[in-house]
C-alpha cells in the first residue's frame, strides 16, 4: 500500500475553517483493530454539519468525516476478521469523534464492523449507509409492531431524501400501498419510479394546524422528518398503528397531545442507528441484502469522486439532495 493516501480534512484554528483534500499516512489514523481500504463512503446530513464550522459535529480539529464506509481489510488484530475480508462500517463514533470513511484507508475498532453480506456488493453497501439502516430498521420495528400491508396505507415523509427514498423503495417491494410526502413538485416521477402508489404535498400532512384526533389515513408512517408534522401525522394513524420516528429536520417539538396514544392506541418508535446492537444490526444487513432489498436500489444514488466532495456536502444542507451521494474513493 502507499505511504502517503488522500483523505478529506476539517479543520478550525480560531477564526479560520477548512475543507480540502489532503495526503495523510497511516500514522495519521486513530486508533483501531482494523485497517480498511476503503472502495465507497456516502453522504448523510451530519456529513454536511460536519464541513461546516457551526455544525457542532466533529469534537476536536483536524478531522476526517464520512460516518460510513465500505471496504475491503489490509490488516487486522481481531481474530474475527482477516486481510481480504470486505466489510461494512457505519455510526457509532465514525466521522463524529473517530477519524471517518472521506479516506482512501481507515483504521476503525473491530466492534463497529459488519461483515459484507452475500448478494449485497460494497457500492450497494453505501447505497444504503446509515441512510438505509435507518430505513430499514424503521420498516423492521413498524412490521414487529403489527404493520402488514393488509392493514392500510403507509406514509413515508421526508421521501426524496436517503432514509425516505430508501424506505419508499423497501416498503414498495415489501407490497405496501405507500403514501410519500415531499415539497418538490419535480420529484413526483421519481418517488414513484421507487413504489410510491401515491405522493403528497407537505401541506396535506401538516396545515399549519394540528388536531388532537383526526381521521385516521394511514396504518403506519416512516417520519425522518419529526417536528409539527409528525404531531399531525400522529393524529391521523389508525387505530393500534405506529410511526416510526428517525430525524429532526423539521424540528425537535412535537405539539402533540395524549389522544392518539390512548384512544387509539398509537405506537411512536424511536429509530437510532447510531448505536443500533450487533445482534439487531448484524441481521438486518443480511435482509437488507435479500427480503428488503429494492430492484432500484442502484437508481438512488449519485457516485461522485474524493475530489467532488466539498462542492457536494452542502447540497444535503440545503435540503436539495435527492436519494443518496455515494463517494468513490
Amino acid at each position: 500500500m502507499k505511504e502517503d493516501f488522500r483523505a478529506l480534512v476539517v479543520d478550525k484554528k480560531e477564526s479560520d475553517f477548512t475543507v480540502g483534500i489532503k495526503n495523510i499516512s497511516l500514522n495519521d489514523l486513530p486508533a483501531g483493530e482494523v485497517l480498511i481500504k476503503v472502495a465507497y463512503s456516502s453522504i448523510n446530513y451530519k456529513d454536511g454539519l460536519a464541513s461546516i464550522p457551526e455544525g457542532k459535529i466533529v469534537r476536536s480539529y483536524p478531522f476526517i468525516p464520512g460516518i460510513d464506509l465500505a471496504g475491503v481489510i489490509v490488516s487486522s488484530e481481531d481474530p474475527r476478521y482477516r486481510e481480504g475480508d470486505q466489510v461494512i462500517a457505519t455510526s457509532y463514533e465514525i466521522g463524529v469523534s473517530h477519524y471517518g470513511g472521506y479516506s482512501e484507508y481507515a483504521r476503525i475498532p473491530a466492534d463497529w464492523i459488519v461483515p459484507l453480506p452475500e448478494n449485497l456488493s460494497l457500492k450497494e453497501a453505501m447505497i444504503y449507509g446509515t441512510a438505509g439502516l435507518t430505513a430499514a430498521l424503521s420498516v423492521q420495528r413498524l412490521e414487529e409492531n403489527g404493520l402488514t400491508p393488509e392493514k392500510g396505507k403507509v406514509l413515508v415523509t421526508g421521501a426524496t431524501g436517503g432514509v425516505g427514498s430508501i424506505a419508499v423503495a423497501i416498503l414498495a417491494k415489501r407490497g405496501y400501498d405507500v403514501v410519500a410526502s415531499t415539497g418538490k413538485e419535480s420529484e413526483h416521477d421519481y418517488l414513484h419510479k421507487l413504489g410510491a402508489n401515491e405522493v403528497v404535498s407537505r401541506d396535506e400532512i401538516y396545515n399549519g394546524k394540528v388536531k388532537a384526533l383526526d381521521k385516521q389515513l394511514w396504518a403506519g408512517a416512516v417520519d425522518p422528518v419529526g417536528g409539527e408534522s409528525l404531531a399531525a401525522i400522529l393524529s391521523k394513524i389508525h387505530y393500534n398503528g405506529s410511526v416510526a420516528v428517525s430525524g429532526l429536520t423539521g424540528g425537535g417539538n412535537v405539539p402533540t397531545t395524549v389522544f392518539p396514544f390512548i384512544l387509539r392506541g398509537i405506537n411512536l418508535l424511536g429509530i437510532d442507528s447510531v448505536y443500533c446492537p450487533m445482534e439487531v444490526r448484524k441481521p438486518l444487513w443480511e435482509r437488507m441484502a435479500s427480503d428488503f432489498k429494492p430492484e432500484i436500489l442502484e437508481s438512488i444514488s449519485k457516485e461522485i469522486s474524493l475530489e467532488e466532495l466539498p462542492q457536494t456536502l452542502p447540497i444535503i444542507l440545503q435540503g436539495q439532495a435527492r436519494g443518496r451521494f455515494i463517494v468513490k474513493m
